[in-house]
């Protein structure tokens, strides 16, 4: 066995002790877990792991830890057993289908599946997670194949996986009750590229709670613990969930959730508009796209 296997099989044993034992699992229910801001090298070469900070330590996945260093780990979820295969080589796990039934933001999304297989994307604003080998129906009625999904959540310049959607740090009730678009998946082909822009309802969600929030802590949109609204009632604000029509707005990604802050710092009145696009290439995910006017 490598020398790196058996540092990584070391540590995870280590971390399964503290999972399995009595009194670490009582004591870990009162622990926070904060996703950590560190970065992971192997063999000086970076490499993207989802980490949580627990009581100053991070904490990986087992299944991570196998796919970087590359030994094998399986699940019974009969005898409820994780089993580690350390001269075996990674093998990636094949999910079971995803739930149909409209979820919380953390659940599985809402998929419905068509008669030739493909699936269409959900339009309750759930999170779709795309992976491999998903054939999305488009819009113009074609089926589009996707085939690598390694930069999801792993966007350009991003850190790490965007999180849980905001939660309220005030009343979002009383604010401008926008609807949801329908989750477009559009497909075209341009100088022989192969591209599909798919509306992330999800995380248009994320802009939109963003800016609620913004809302709430800015003395123009809230005061004494209320909205404050115009003269005639009605709210400074007004928001449209997909851009104004005849105006190409540039994208930004990763997320960051300034773009919105800092845009309702500047101007707390008016018109916004947000949108949100997964933006797939030759069948591999490009980027989540974020766009605000």
């Amino acid at each position: 066995m490598s020398r790196r296997k058996e540092i990584a099989l070391v540590t995870a044993g280590i971390l399964a002790g503290i999972a399995v034992s009595g009194p670490a699992t009582q004591a870990a229910a009162g622990l926070m877990a904060n996703p950590s801001s560190q970065r992971f090298y192997v063999n000086e070469q970076r490499i993207p792991l989802e980490a949580y900070e627990i009581n100053g330590s991070n904490y990986v996945k087992l299944r991570d830890i196998g796919q970087a260093v590359d030994f094998g780990v399986t699940y019974d979820a009969k005898t409820n057993t994780v089993t580690i295969h350390p001269d075996e080589p990674y093998e990636m796990e094949v999910s079971a289908p995803a739930s149909t039934t409209p979820t919380s933001q953390t659940a599985p999304s809402a998929l419905s599946t068509n008669a030739d297989g493909s699936i269409n994307v959900p339009q309750d604003g759930s999170r779709y997670i795309p992976q491999a080998g998903d054939v999305i129906r488009c819009d113009d009625g074609t089926n589009y194949t996707i085939t690598d999904v390694s930069r999801y959540d792993k966007n350009y310049f991003a850190d790490g996986p965007v999180g849980p959607l905001p939660e309220a740090t005030c009343d979002w009730s009383q604010f401008d009750q926008p609807e949801l678009p329908p989750a477009e998946a559009r497909h075209f082909t341009v100088e022989g590229d192969d591209l599909l822009f798919v509306r992330n309802l999800h995380e248009s969600r994320r802009m939109l709670y963003t800016l609620y929030n913004a809302m709430g802590a800015h003395p123009s949109t809230w005061k004494d613990g209320k909205a404050v609204t115009r003269k005639n009632g009605t709210p400074w604000i007004h928001i449209h969930m997909t851009m104004p029509e005849g105006r190409s707005i540039p994208g930004f990604w990763p997320w960051r959730a300034e773009q919105v802050t800092d845009m309702l710092a500047s101007c707390p009145c008016g018109d916004y508009y947000l949108d949100c696009w997964d933006v797939y290439m030759n069948g591999v995910f490009q980027r989540t796209e974020y766009k605000i006017a």
